[in-house]
């Protein structure tokens, strides 16, 4: 019954669309930025096998274009590098529509929870630090937001309601902070217009925003299901309906903050996160475009010293170490205890925008990622530890390095010192004579204080499995 009811829905919505003369996806509007120097989809409906002539203003050429039976329609068009504004129209045998004040330059998605979803306004006694000064500044018509509107689906949707809005201080309070602070970053290093396009929602899991032809190709059937039996929390619902309907337009890449809400299930993460990315790029069909995403940040979850969060912090580390053109900004440092919701959002965004600089544009001289654990030497009573991503050595701005602990083979961890010792650190505990392992972080909260020199922090590691 309730796969009829989805098909009679389908049909009712293909009849409306083919019914009509001319009509664009929300996406494809006005103030809209594209990607520069690239091949753009334009995309619609219209009469079943009518002809559509599309106009662009930078090449004063005319495209003839013929939808198929079913009313749909696609072009693809060479845009130029970022520069003037120009305007597209779209014309069917008795509908014109004219799209206006698009600019070439950076495109961008910016999805998940409620970390990527807090806007600069903040949440409810939930500030974002900086955010007033932001809103101020923010007149600026080279960063553009086209804001998704909440929806979710059984089956994937062909279009979304949103809209397209450009920064000044009456739409930038509703801004993603995170996506925000990228934007503007990228706007103010590259000298390129920048757009981000934003589909969050708070508390909402992985598996909503994974697409089902993915969880079915890597998982059995009992390892994906609605936990909390919500809408928002159904398998592939998110990518149906927010996600989906946004893949012919050509993008650079896309950020992610997300994580919160999987603590629980931190075991099948990095498999999970694995699988969602790849099927984006599957599905948006332009190769392995770079992913970047934000390490959950610490908040007291079940409990200050327990760890759960500390294993899906692990496999957040997981994701870049086995995803091709990942890369995580890590926020060890900038946690709140009593807030899942941690205020300082504009460092994320930068920690996140250091990774495309460098690896997406070419601005080598940039350092992206803090100190990864790479091995260990056990010397005598101590463990010296070696990293990825410190090549002029490590640093600490407080007197003493926190969060270490070491264990021997009876599996218990104690507190241990740790010293830099140039570009390696040396870690040892009174109460372990025999260190076999360390841990580095291993808790829900904790205030993290091991950099790079570029200021970059480290992320929590361990060297066991136990």
């Amino acid at each position: 019954m309730k796969n009829n009811i989805l098909l009679i829905i389908s049909l009712f919505a293909i009849n409306f669309i083919t019914s009509q003369d001319l009509k664009l996806p929300s996406i494809i509007s006005d103030n809209m930025i594209l990607q520069q120097d690239s091949d753009v989809s334009f995309w619609g409906w219209s009469k079943s096998n009518s002809q559509v002539l599309i106009n662009v203003s930078w090449n004063k050429k005319t495209f003839k274009v013929k939808s198929d039976s079913k009313g749909k329609w696609l072009l693809k068009v060479k845009t130029p590098k970022s520069g003037k504004s120009h305007q597209v129209s779209f014309q069917s045998n008795s509908k014109r529509v004219v799209i206006s004040n698009i600019l070439m330059g950076e495109v961008w998605v910016a999805s998940g929870q409620s970390n990527m979803q807090m806007n600069l306004d903040g949440y409810s006694n939930e500030p974002v630090f900086g955010a007033n000064d932001a809103i101020a500044k923010s007149n600026n018509s080279k960063i553009r937001f086209f804001t998704v509107e909440r929806n979710t689906s059984e089956i994937p949707l062909e279009d979304l309601e949103g809209k397209w809005s450009i920064s000044n201080q009456e739409n930038s309070p509703s801004f993603s902070a995170v996506g925000y602070s990228f934007a503007k970053y990228l706007n103010t290093v590259l000298d390129v217009p920048v757009a981000i396009i934003h589909s969050s929602w708070g508390g909402t899991p992985a598996e909503a925003w994974t697409d089902s032809e993915s969880l079915n190709n890597d998982f059995i059937k009992s390892e994906i299901k609605n936990n909390r039996g919500r809408a928002v929390d159904e398998p592939s619902s998110l990518y149906n309906a927010m996600i989906n309907p946004l893949i012919n337009f050509r993008i650079k890449g896309a950020i992610w903050y997300q994580g919160e809400s999987n603590v629980s299930r931190a075991s099948n993460y990095a498999k999970l996160k694995n699988s969602m990315i790849e099927g984006w790029r599957r599905e948006w069909n332009q190769g392995s475009f770079p992913f970047y995403f934000v390490q959950i940040s610490p908040y007291k979850y079940d409990g200050i010293d327990k760890s759960s969060s500390a294993f899906l912090r692990e496999a957040q580390l997981k994701t870049m170490f086995n995803t091709s053109n990942t890369g995580m900004a890590v926020s060890l440092d900038v946690g709140d205890e009593n807030s899942i919701h941690p205020p300082r959002k504009f460092i994320l965004g930068k920690r996140l925008a250091y990774w495309a600089l460098n690896k997406d544009y070419g601005l080598s001289t940039i350092e992206f990622s803090g100190p990864v654990f790479k091995s260990l030497e056990i010397k005598e009573n101590k463990l010296l530890l070696k990293f990825d991503y410190a090549k002029n050595g490590l640093y600490c701005p407080d007197n003493v390095i926190n969060n270490f602990e070491l264990a021997s083979n009876d599996g218990v961890f104690y507190p241990a010192n740790a010293k830099i010792m140039r570009n390696q650190l040396e870690v040892q505990s009174e109460n372990v004579k025999k260190p076999v392992h360390v841990r580095y972080g291993w808790r829900n909260y904790l205030n993290g204080n091991l950099y790079n020199t570029k200021g970059l922090p480290a992320s929590s590691f361990r060297s066991d499995s136990w």
